[in-house]
């Protein structure tokens, strides 16, 4: 195909520009054009020149990541019959769902007849001209001891589990086994975290190249209605910096709680809980701080666990009590602790009006959310807290709690920390932190 097809112009390109070019083409040029990855990509969707060793592509959601490693993975694929391409997700699912069968996946890109056969059983894709590529889960880091390849694609390296050093065994195990044909590389792609797989890549030490990028790069093939939500709703937030315009959000020098601890502290799933307490702190007003809403629990193991983050922005007493209540219901909570420094009976009142018929136990705080959290964060550093999933605003505010009572993270205020210090406090430190608690 004639090099102009080659150049990534067409997203750019009036469509008189677009038509002039077709009408130009060859039959067989005419068949392929569509396919062309090089033809539609931007410039930051395409492979940088150099000799890395890693791409890593670090970029909001919606960038168009996975398309990239596809495409990329495809092109290897295409060109290298005797490619043998590792494509490792932060579980099976996610690789068979996003890698391979997802909307921008292996086998939904490229011409129709040159696309892939996979063969399930074996978690292996096929080629017609004999490439291969193997499904492998990063949290399973032994898979890839041993195993062979020429290239790799490793999606979303942020979510790779970083308990027990899992994310950093799998890393390393791939690269051991990266030792076929002449020019081995990895393609990296993940929406930016803090966790140490990253920031080890960003260290510079294993001949990287860093491609960043941001949603609204991807507009053009975005929702109208999406890009104004979420400019709308995360627009300025630490939240909107990571997730939507690809900013590495790192620690605060000094804070109680490091993006690396609470990662080592991820797990998928959680053991069954023998207590599940809520925690609330409860707004000002309707038109203030959000209010706090976190569920964490405790099992045999004497393990605490944060299990999901339920807070409300901007709601009226009767929205947030509605919002505490379901929350109770669905997690079969055995009490809720709520913070009575703004209006005690109040807070009682509209609790009991949304029918949270359950234990209240109302606690008044007698030193700032920042001071009081200093317990709790000691209970992170022995290991005895897990976060049963991802909690980003949650874990953003976290990150933002100094000694001594100072407050560096995002908003005003840490209300969902707040939440979750109370529920901890409850669940594992009794009355240690705030002797001064008021029974229903």
């Amino acid at each position: 195909m004639r090099e102009r097809c080659q150049l990534g112009w067409v997203p750019d390109a009036s469509a008189e520009q677009i038509s002039a070019f077709v009408q130009g083409l060859e039959e067989r040029e005419i068949i392929e054009w569509p396919y062309d990855w090089r033809t539609w990509a931007r410039a930051s969707q395409l492979a940088p020149q150099g000799d890395w060793r890693v791409w890593l592509v670090l970029a909001g959601r919606g960038f168009g990541k996975t398309r990239l490693g596809a495409e990329w993975v495809r092109g290897i694929a295409e060109s290298q019959p005797d490619a043998r391409i590792a494509l490792v997700g932060a579980s099976l699912h996610e690789a068979r769902s996003v890698m391979v069968e997802g909307e921008s996946g292996l086998l939904s890109i490229g011409a129709p007849w040159r696309r892939p056969v996979f063969e399930s059983s074996m978690r292996r894709l096929v080629w017609p001209n004999g490439a291969q590529a193997f499904l492998y889960s990063a949290g399973e880091p032994e898979a890839l001891r041993g195993a062979q390849h020429s290239h790799a694609w490793c999606d979303e390296i942020a979510k790779w589990q970083s308990a027990s050093n899992r994310a950093m065994a799998a890393w390393d195990n791939l690269l051991m086994g990266l030792r076929l044909g002449g020019d081995p590389r990895v393609v990296a792609t993940t929406t930016p975290r803090a966790v140490p797989l990253v920031m080890r890549l960003l260290a510079g030490d294993e001949d990287v190249a860093v491609t960043r990028g941001c949603t609204f790069d991807n507009a053009a093939n975005l929702p109208a209605r999406f890009i104004e939500a979420m400019r709308r709703n995360y627009g300025g937030s630490a939240l909107g910096r990571q997730e939507l315009l690809g900013e590495l959000i790192e620690d605060v020098a000094g804070a109680l709680w490091t993006r690396g601890l609470i990662e080592a502290a991820r797990e998928e799933a959680s053991a069954a809980m023998t207590r599940v307490v809520i925690g609330v702190d409860p707004p000002t007003s309707a038109h203030g701080d959000a209010c706090g809403i976190v569920v964490c629990g405790i099992g045999d193991d004497r393990i605490g666990r944060v299990l999901a983050d339920c807070s409300i922005e901007q709601a009226s007493p009767e929205r947030w009590a509605a919002a505490v209540a379901n929350a109770a219901r669905a997690w079969s909570a055995d009490r809720v602790v709520a913070e009575a420094n703004q209006g005690g009976e109040m807070v009682r009142a509209v609790l009991r009006a949304a029918g949270a018929h359950l234990p209240l136990r109302l606690v008044h705080a007698r030193r700032g959310k920042a001071a009081r959290a200093e317990p709790v964060a000691a209970l992170y550093e022995a290991g005895r807290v897990r976060h049963v999933g991802m909690f980003a605003r949650l874990e953003d505010e976290l990150c933002g709690l100094m000694p001594g009572g100072e407050y560096r993270g995002p908003g005003r205020s840490p209300d969902r920390a707040d939440a979750c210090v109370w529920a901890l406090t409850e669940l594992m430190l009794g009355q240690q932190a705030e002797p001064r608690i008021w029974f229903d």
